[in-house]
């Protein structure tokens, strides 16, 4: 049968419930979060509470945390979720250090996924529907788009400028990021060049590193043989005679679609390059370090090495193309390496960015043979005219075995790139193009320094990032796309230089666009920009990477806002993914235009996976989304959870994952119940209890507490928010629920109402719960709200208007009752608690209050504990405590671990009280009632009440 509680038998023993002080609250066990956090939401909403918080905060030191922000296109997921409650934790735990804290949200708002879905209704822009029409339905599209996302972020309790968000399609974030583009073309880092970009053959645009994932695919690998043109010249080079005259390089490569494209095989002047003889007819020219495994995957079994000679050696001598009638030069490069291959590289300048780069070194021209869908051009051999370059493999096989150029093939694993979007396999495509030049002016060197200064959270962000920059080319900006902010520029037409009135015309179309937005650049008349100078200019038609309009935010955010104008932003928090987004788009921009980083610290969090470890993604629609969960559990336990991991590693999260979130919660919960309801009667004007007349225990508690209080705050500064869980649950848990609050349970329900060690009890759980509503605040921001409004006493209205606590204090070392007194006397109670488990495995007792706790102890111990002994026994939740020398303990006492103190239990003798449940030798008749209490009841009851001091 299940033991009835100390509270519900209490309740039967009519002819003392009015004597006691039994708890009372309206604060409810059960949180029913889904049903009360809509009506919190709705009173802030009402009150406007973050206007309330930025007056109060007004003037405080101030900390800006800049919104990444999220694309506006589908609802939002539990990614979503994690970022944007790790930044509240942080907006709201800054407000509680003092910090005005400002959050102002913003939205991606152009970009490919908006302009394909409106495509698919619409029709193609400029083809099917006007431009200017096709924008408006986007902009439509996208407005809808944020107030569902926003909708959603709301009612997860976070905090922010909702009515004033920064949207990049708005009117002045436009307007902005074409000055900041004026400004990089001031500073000489605009250029304009034709090179290979990503390419995407579904979006029909440029790509920039940001858009691109890298997956492991398997492809062709073949090895491909270039007949030489002047064999005498090459057996002279070798130091040899010969009358056979078929010499070849042999070049390896995973993309043979590149090959109708070559113009060039590159060999590396420091290598040295053997000539080998194989089947007694051939001669081949490979890498001397990796001749042997290409001859071997080649399958040649019989192979002489006849001579070699250095890289540097074979520069310009001439190879016939596999299958095109053209001939190719041997050019120097140090990018090929001796990782794979022959040690030779097929040049193809359309197709690659070392190819490029050294072709461009060698005036050797792009062919441009790829059109925008990834098909093969006209300007190829008629077999290959309109197909698909990633299907081409196999026809461009065959086309050189016709010539018997294909020594081998094979299938190779290896990582390509793919669309972040699409999920499709990415080309190289040489197209005309403008860019962020990395090299002019030091600006990559300097972006590396700044990104030194940063703080880095995980620290191995900084070398991630620092890796990046460090290999990444020119970042291409524009786009040959509608839905985005245009490049509004003149250029002219054969040499492609800017219009020497460009920085004029920028601050004209920014300014302009301030009034009507950046659409207007494709209304202007040509000629009322630059007049005459329309026979030799061309305006631009382009539009801006969508990473340079997020990347220049912070000069925005800045700029529009008087109170920060003067203030660095102090952080950026992202997922991991942004090192190579956002956070690298934002430094560039930043250094190119001021010269330092645009943030401080950048904080990173992992990916969300699925419980099969996948990654949940918009686009494989494996997700959960957070109104799943808050229209069934509640934002807090979504926010708990958020708190409960560790963000910085990927993140596995199923329905199973809120299991542990809830125990925590209703441990937090019960444990601000418990201390609610002995608060009742209690009002801080008049039975606050000043320090020096508090019962000991209480002050031990209060100090506890400013510990925990201190801990707290340290694991919010460090963002340790895990961290920050564990102690909140601890604190309640064990040392408030497994302690002091067990302790305290007969003081507060048994002695007078206004006995002053009852007040000193309240007094301790009312500081308990004015720090510990702070401190949950930041994650449990609703329930926090729930419990500021059931606390006595004055206040303001809003928990998160307020800062940290500050009426807690610590234990005076110089007191006899300090910190080393209580670190004693608690572990003398765990091994006392050890013992009365044991007795009551035993049967000699069936609760601890029908305990008599014998105590041998050495003299010091015990002189300590003889202060105490008059009321040590509620301490230890027993009956009664009896000390002696442990001199007199027998040998079959078993030692505690405590070096001094033996344990021993016995059965009370005596009666229970029915009032307090002691057991004790006399009851006495009281006048109040019909039956028989203790004498402490009595004193409660009927008299001036006890006296405690320690317990």
């Amino acid at each position: 049968m299940k033991r009835k509680s100390f509270f519900d038998q209490i309740k039967k023993m009519k002819n003392y419930k009015n004597t006691l002080n039994l708890p009372k609250t309206d604060f409810s066990m059960h949180g029913n979060l889904s049903d009360k956090e809509p009506d919190i939401l709705s009173r802030w909403i009402n009150k406007n509470l973050y206007k309330i918080i930025r007056k109060k905060k007004s003037g405080n030191k101030l900390f800006i945390l800049h919104d990444g922000p999220p694309y506006a296109n589908g609802e939002i997921h539990i990614g979503h979720a994690i970022n944007k409650i790790l930044k509240d934790f942080i907006i709201k735990s800054k407000g509680l250090n003092g910090f005005d804290s400002p959050y102002i949200p913003g939205w991606d708002c152009y970009g490919l996924p908006i302009e394909h879905k409106m495509e698919k209704i619409f029709g193609v822009p400029g083809k099917d529907v006007s431009t200017i029409k096709f924008r408006k339905m986007c902009e439509k599209y996208v407005n809808k788009q944020v107030e569902i996302q926003k909708k959603d972020f709301i009612r997860m309790g976070i905090f922010a400028d909702w009515e004033h968000p920064y949207l990049t399609m708005n009117n002045e974030v436009e307007s902005d990021v074409i000055r900041v583009l004026g400004k990089i073309i001031k500073n000489g880092y605009f250029i304009h060049d034709v090179k290979p970009v990503y390419w995407c053959v579904d979006c029909k645009s440029s790509l920039a590193e940001a858009e691109v994932e890298y997956t492991n695919i398997v492809s062709t690998s073949i090895d491909v043989k270039f007949s030489s043109v002047n064999h005498e010249k090459i057996f002279n080079i070798f130091g040899i005679r010969s009358k056979y005259s078929h010499v070849y390089m042999v070049i390896w490569t995973t993309t043979p679609w590149t090959i109708p494209m070559n113009r060039a095989i590159a060999v590396n002047p420091k290598f040295t390059y053997q000539l080998i003889k194989v089947n007694n007819s051939q001669f081949l020219i490979l890498e001397k370090s990796l001749a042997k495994s290409s001859l071997i995957r080649m399958k040649f079994s019989q192979f002489k090495v006849i001579s070699e000679c250095y890289g540097y050696k074979l520069e310009f001598l001439k190879f016939y193309h596999p299958f095109m009638n053209l001939s190719v030069p041997v050019i120097l490069s140090e990018h090929v390496t001796k990782d794979t291959g022959t040690g030779i590289v097929h040049i193809a300048p359309d197709h690659g960015i070392e190819d490029f780069l050294i072709s461009k070194k060698y005036k050797i021209d792009v062919v441009n043979s790829v059109n925008e869908d990834g098909r093969y051009k006209f300007n190829v051999i008629d077999e290959l005219k309109n197909v698909s370059v990633l299907k081409s493999s196999k026809l461009i096989i065959n086309l050189m075995n016709r010539r018997k150029a294909v020594l081998s093939i094979n299938k190779i694993s290896h990582s390509c790139p793919f669309c972040w979007r699409h999920k499709k396999q990415l080309i190289f495509r040489s197209t005309s193009q403008w860019f962020i030049s990395m090299n002019r002016k030091n600006l990559r060197s300097t972006v590396i320094n700044e990104i030194d200064k940063v703080s880095w959270i995980p620290k191995y962000g900084k070398n991630k990032i620092r890796s990046m920059i460090i290999n990444r080319p020119d970042w291409c900006i524009s786009r040959q796309r509608s839905w985005g902010i245009p490049i509004p520029i003149f250029f002219h037409k054969r040499t492609k230089k800017l219009h020497p009135k460009t920085l004029e015309i920028i601050e004209k179309i920014a300014k302009l666009s301030e009034k009507f937005g950046s659409k207007i650049w494709w209304k202007l008349d040509k000629f009322e920009l630059i007049g005459h100078d329309i026979k030799y200019y061309k305006k631009s038609s382009d539009i801006l990477d969508v990473w340079f309009d997020s990347g220049s935010s912070h000069y925005s955010l800045l700029r529009r806002n008087n109170k920060l104008s003067k203030h660095n932003i102090d952080m950026y928090l992202e997922g991991s993914d942004q090192h190579r987004g956002w956070f690298m788009s934002s430094i560039v921009i930043s250094v190119a235009i001021n010269g330092v980083a645009p943030y401080k610290e950048v904080l990173t969090h992992g990916f969300v996976l699925n419980k099969k470890e996948e990654k949940m993604s918009k686009s494989k629609k494996n997700f959960i989304t957070p109104a799943e969960i808050f229209e069934k559990f509640g934002a807090d336990i979504l926010r708990i959870w958020v708190s409960s991991i560790d963000y910085k590693n990927e993140i596995v999260f199923s329905k199973e994952s809120l299991e542990y979130p809830i125990e925590c919660y209703r441990k937090i919960r019960n444990t601000v119940r418990f201390l609610l309801s002995n608060l009742y009667d209690f009002d801080p004007n008049y039975h606050l209890i000043k320090r020096n007349n508090m019962v000991e225990i209480d002050k031990w508690i209060i100090a506890e507490t400013k510990i925990f209080q201190k801990k707290i705050i340290y694991f919010y500064e460090k963002y340790n928010f895990y961290k920050v869980l564990q102690c909140l649950v601890h604190f309640c848990s064990i040392k408030l629920g497994s302690l002091y609050l067990d302790i305290i349970k007969n003081r507060q329900y048994t002695l007078n109402s206004n006995n002053i060690a009852r007040r000193s009890c309240q007094t301790a759980m009312f500081h308990i719960l004015e720090s510990l509503v702070r401190c949950i605040s930041p994650i449990l921001s609703f329930t926090s709200d729930e419990i500021w409004r059931k606390l006595p006493g004055e206040r303001n209205e809003f928990v998160f208007t307020e800062e940290y606590y500050k009426k807690l204090f610590s234990l005076d070392e110089k007191d006899k009752f300090n910190k080393k007194f209580w670190n004693l006397l608690l572990e003398i109670k765990i091994e006392v608690n050890k013992s009365l488990e044991k007795a009551k495995t035993k049967k000699i007792i069936n609760s601890t209050l029908e305990a008599t706790v014998i105590l041998f102890l050495n003299k010091k111990i015990r002189l300590l504990i003889e202060t105490v002994i008059k009321e040590i026994h509620f301490f230890f939740l027993t009956s009664k405590v009896l000390l002696f020398d442990i001199d007199l303990s027998s040998s079959d006492l078993e030692s505690s671990r405590i070096s001094g103190i033996k344990i021993f239990i016995k059965k009370t003798e005596g009666k229970k009280c029915p009032r307090c449940w002691q057991y004790l030798e006399n009851l006495i008749k009281s006048k109040n009632t019909e039956g028989y209490i203790c004498d402490r009841c009595i004193e409660n009851t009927e008299k001036n009440g006890e006296t405690r001091r320690f317990f």
